[in-house]
C-alpha cells in the first residue's frame, strides 16, 4: 500500500462503518475489511477503479464527488476517507463540511505543493514541478486546488476544526523526524485526521 494508505490503516478503528471517497482500485476498503472488520462503501467515478473494486468484493458506487454527498444522511457513517482528491475537486472547502456532515470525523491525504522538491524545481528551473505526487503537466492536470500543509491547517482554524492527528509520506514510506518536525517543507504526502470541534470534546 502507499504510505498515505498504510497511516490511514492504522488510523481506523476496528469494525467501523466507512465511506472512502475517490476510492480508485478499492484497496483501502478491502484492506480494512479483511484486517478490521470494516463495513461501507466506496465512491469512484473512473470505470477502470470501478471494475477493480468489484472484482475485490469492494462496495462501489458511481458518483462525481463534485456533486456532493446528498445521497448520504447526517452521521450515516463513523468515519469519511479521502485520498489524494481534494486538490481536484472545484470546492474542497464545502467537501470538508460535507465529509464531517456524513460522519464525526474524516481522513484526508493530499499532496504538499510546498515540497522542498517542488521549491527547487519551481525556483530554479522556472517550470511547474512534476513528479510521482503531481504527475500531470500544467495543462491537463486534473489538479486545480494545490495547496500545502499550512493551508490545509489554516482552513481547519477558519472553520473551527479539530485536527486530531496528523502525518506525512515521503515517497512510499512515512516521514521520519526532518517531515514531522517540518511537515511543509519536508513532507511530500499530507495526512490529516480531522473532526468537529464538538466531536473532538466528547460533546
Amino acid at each position: 500500500m502507499r504510505s498515505d494508505l498504510s497511516v490511514i490503516h492504522d488510523w481506523v478503528p476496528q469494525g467501523s462503518r466507512v465511506l472512502d471517497l475517490g476510492c480508485g482500485d478499492g484497496t483501502l476498503l478491502h484492506a480494512l475489511a479483511q484486517d478490521k472488520g470494516v463495513s461501507g462503501y466506496g465512491l469512484e467515478i473512473d470505470p477502470d477503479g470501478i471494475t477493480s473494486c468489484i472484482a475485490k468484493g469492494v462496495n462501489v458506487i458511481e458518483q462525481n464527488l463534485d456533486d456532493g454527498l446528498a445521497n448520504f444522511d447526517d452521521n450515516s457513517c463513523d468515519l469519511v476517507i479521502m485520498t489524494q482528491a481534494l486538490q481536484a475537486l472545484r470546492r474542497p472547502d464545502l467537501m470538508l463540511d460535507e465529509m464531517l456532515r456524513v460522519a464525526r470525523e474524516c481522513i484526508i491525504t493530499f499532496p504538499n505543493f510546498a515540497y522542498w522538491r517542488h521549491r527547487v524545481h519551481l525556483g530554479l528551473r522556472g517550470y511547474m514541478p512534476v513528479s510521482k505526487t503531481l504527475p500531470h503537466a500544467w495543462y491537463d492536470t486534473p489538479n486545480i486546488h494545490l495547496s500545502t500543509f499550512n493551508d490545509f491547517e489554516a482552513l481547519c482554524r477558519d472553520k473551527e476544526l479539530a485536527i486530531i492527528d496528523r502525518a506525512v509520506g515521503i515517497k512510499d514510506h512515512e516521514g521520519r523526524l526532518m517531515s514531522r518536525l517540518w511537515p511543509n517543507l519536508f513532507g511530500e504526502i499530507a495526512i490529516f485526521r480531522v473532526s468537529r470541534r464538538n466531536a473532538a470534546s466528547g460533546q
